[in-house]
């Protein structure tokens, strides 16, 4: 399926094949749960109405329903402490350990944490990269939560570095494909995973697209209503038009040459061919670029994959967007066990660890 990655298709460095048990916890660091933005390795993109704190209660609450985990209260005793163990089931990028620490502050503060790996770097399956101490009760009632946040941005992370790596030197973009309520958390996870940040949302950047042109009766004219729009609120932001034939890259052109504007990209959607042999014609797209010759940034939209991005970034391009990175992510598989020695036979024996 396009956009669609294994995780076993991604090369991992040298060091993740040496050991498939789990690895001592050497310069680990251990903090109360929580982080300040401050503290975290990469921070999430800046929001101005996202209430990150807000959807970690949210997730809570859906668990925890009117009563409460009915399992916790009848089998854990209240004051029982205990250490649990984060463990990779699969090679990848881990990303989402700054949020999950947030999930831990929020349902017991005195939990402690210990990692010995940060967002954004490797894990290897069978790793033991994170430890939790605390009241058991605790633990259980956040594992949950804090592995759905960590294993589908780490999911994400993993297929952008990936991308990013094989964009190079075009830099790789996700969209505002994401899932509802997680705009942050999957933009954050592309950020920890090597990509940048399209637009958070339709406040932040003006994206012209074809429904736009459509009723605005032309791309021309809506390239116009922008610029007056924003002339008139005295509002500087980043303008992008997409377009899907060179008539209208040649046409953007000329609206810029003769017309005072904001515009600062051109989007060329489509404009990547897929052939029968499964290989790319990226002629088009490269004509493109030839025509605009630096005056705007480009961006690379459409067929886009883990095979195609490569060439795609050699046509000159600036950005290549990819909804595949959120919308069709395949989560990392990571565990949080108290008995780890039975959790990695058991992983042994299904070949999960």
């Amino acid at each position: 399926m396009s956009g669609i990655l294994s995780f076993s298709s991604i090369v991992l460095p040298d060091w993740c094949s040496t050991s498939r048990r789990g690895v001592r916890m050497a310069a680990a660091r251990t903090t109360h749960a929580g982080l300040s933005l401050e503290a975290m390795a990469i921070k999430p993109p800046s929001h101005p109405t996202y209430d990150l704190k807000g959807i970690i209660k949210l997730a809570l609450a859906e668990d925890a329903g009117n009563r409460g985990d009915v399992t916790c209260m009848a089998t854990i005793p209240v004051d029982m402490e205990v250490e649990a163990c984060f463990l990779a089931k699969e090679d990848g990028i881990i990303a989402g350990i700054a949020l999950a620490e947030m999930v831990f502050q929020e349902v017991d503060p005195p939990l402690k944490v210990e990692w010995s790996r940060k967002d954004g770097e490797y894990v290897c399956k069978g790793l033991q990269f994170g430890k939790v101490y605390g009241r058991a009760h605790s633990i259980v009632v956040a594992e949950r939560i804090a592995l759905n946040f960590m294993q589908r941005m780490s999911g994400i992370a993993t297929l952008t570095k990936a991308m990013a790596d094989a964009a190079y030197p075009a830099y790789i973009l996700e969209t505002r494909k994401t899932a509802p309520g997680l705009r942050l958390v999957d933009k954050w996870a592309v950020l920890i995973g090597g990509g940048r940040n399209h637009r958070l949302g339709l406040f932040d950047m003006v994206l012209i697209k074809d429904n736009h042109i459509s009723i605005a009766g032309g791309i021309s004219n809506a390239l116009r209503s922008v610029d007056q729009y924003l002339e008139r609120g005295n509002l500087q932001m980043e303008v992008e038009v997409e377009t899907r034939t060179l008539a209208e890259v040649k046409e953007v052109l000329q609206y810029a040459s003769q017309m005072k504007t904001s515009l600062t990209r051109i989007m060329l959607d489509n404009m990547v061919i897929p052939l029968p042999n499964g290989d790319v014609d990226v002629s088009m797209l490269k004509e493109a670029v030839e025509l605009i010759n630096g005056k705007f940034e480009t961006e690379a939209s459409g067929n886009v994959t883990l095979k195609t991005v490569h060439k795609i970034g050699q046509t000159g391009v600036t950005y290549i967007s990819s909804g595949a990175l959120t919308h069709s992510v395949t989560a990392l598989d990571i565990s949080l066990k108290i008995d780890t020695e039975l959790a990695l036979e058991v992983g042994r024996r299904t070949k999960r660890a």
